[in-house]
């Protein structure tokens, strides 16, 4: 009877769900729907969402040239003509035209009588460089994604989005130069400022001595961390090419007298002791699980007890986020050609399969953006 009874909720939803499938894919129904009242704004909506899905090629798009051509930063000093506009876009007044049009319908810039302005989510991006730089390599990511049944059936990926991580491919990262590491270094600490306050609020690191970041580009998330904490010594731990780099960007800081930076690989070197805190940002999503598990056990044994580790990475199956993490990067990885997006669960699972005592997910202000993992050593 238990069995039974276990098995009804679900016959039940499924039935329920087979009657629905078969509803919407009956044209008949589809157009009594848009008719009647009470199913008539469920419909619209429901047609708007496939399009927009259909469409969001060209969407994204539209915001690529907006980005590319530097609209936002030109209309942030005030509204103008669309013949002005134009000229300082270098466009023919038809492309500028389409490209105001487009860009309006999208939120992205807003009619004021006879002139263009900002828009709410164009506003947005005024000096976001991290946004902006997430938008302009997106160009290798949609030549990663020309053929998405390839790239499902294991044809693709290992692409462009692979040249530009040049890590993902080299035999040795650790021999890589200064011109190998320097446009993804770049994009890291951009797009690093997004999470390092989502981070640093969530989780406080006042009573800890010595924060390690490992894998984390040119330090971007640890001058944050410094100077929300000015006792806070500060480690680097990245290929030697990298760590040059943030040397480089500590001393513009003006912290070289308390930051340091190693060069190695966390693949094939064990990572310096001596930190009580160890932060991996958007590090282990970019591994395959192997790879992956080997990390999390390096990072449990450069750890003193007591130590504890900050794992954040937008995660799948994130409520109200799923687009993220299931879709955005489980493509984008897969187009990379290395890793995949976890569960919480399934990186807590990992965490404690690494040997650390404890490990739960701390709310963070924005979980579309990044989830967050602490996980600490015991005694």
């Amino acid at each position: 009877m238990a069995a039974l009874a276990d098995r009804a909720p679900s016959g039940l939803r499924e039935a329920v769900l087979s009657l629905r499938d078969r509803l919407v894919a009956n044209p008949a129904f589809r157009r009594w729907a848009a008719r009647f009242p009470l199913t008539r704004r469920i419909a619209r909506k429901r047609a708007r969402a496939l399009f927009d899905l259909s469409a969001g090629f060209v969407y994204s798009q539209i915001l690529y040239a907006c980005v590319r051509l530097d609209l936002f930063a030109v209309l942030a000093e005030g509204p103008a003509e669309e013949r002005t506009l134009a000229a300082r876009l270098s466009l023919p007044p038809e492309g500028a035209s389409l490209l105001l049009k487009g860009a309006e319908a999208l939120g992205l810039v807003q009619r004021r009588g006879a002139l263009w302005g900002l828009g709410p989510l164009g506003a947005a991006m005024v000096g976001n460089r991290a946004v902006a730089a997430m938008v302009e390599h997106h160009a290798a990511l949609y030549a990663d994604l020309a053929d998405p049944v390839a790239l499902l059936r294991g044809q693709g990926g290992g692409g462009e989005l692979a040249r530009l991580w040049g890590y993902v491919r080299a035999e040795d990262p650790r021999a890589l130069g200064a011109q190998d590491v320097a446009r993804y270094s770049a994009l890291m600490a951009d797009s690093q400022t997004l999470i390092a306050d989502e981070v640093l609020d969530a989780f406080d690191l006042s009573d800890r001595r010595l924060l390690m970041d490992v894998g984390g580009g040119e330090g971007a998330f640890l001058i944050a961390a410094g100077r929300r904490h000015p006792a806070l010594r500060l480690r680097l731990f990245d290929l030697p090419a990298v760590a040059e780099r943030a040397r480089a960007r500590f001393a513009a800081a003006g912290m070289a007298a308390r930051a340091e930076a190693v060069g190695g690989d966390f693949h094939r070197d064990a990572l310096p002791g001596g930190a009580d805190a160890v932060s991996l940002l958007r590090v282990v999503h970019d591994h395959d699980d192997a790879a992956a598990a080997r990390l999390l056990a390096r990072a449990h044994a450069a750890l003193p007890p007591g130590g504890v580790l900050l794992l954040a990475e937008p995660m799948a199956g994130t409520p109200g986020a799923e687009p993220v993490g299931d879709a955005y990067f489980g493509f984008y990885l897969r187009a990379m050609g290395s890793g995949r997006p976890r569960r919480a669960a399934e990186l807590v699972a990992m965490l404690r399969a690494a040997g650390f005592a404890e490990a739960r997910p701390v709310p963070t202000a924005t979980p579309l953006q990044t989830g967050l993992i602490v996980a600490r050593r015991g005694a």
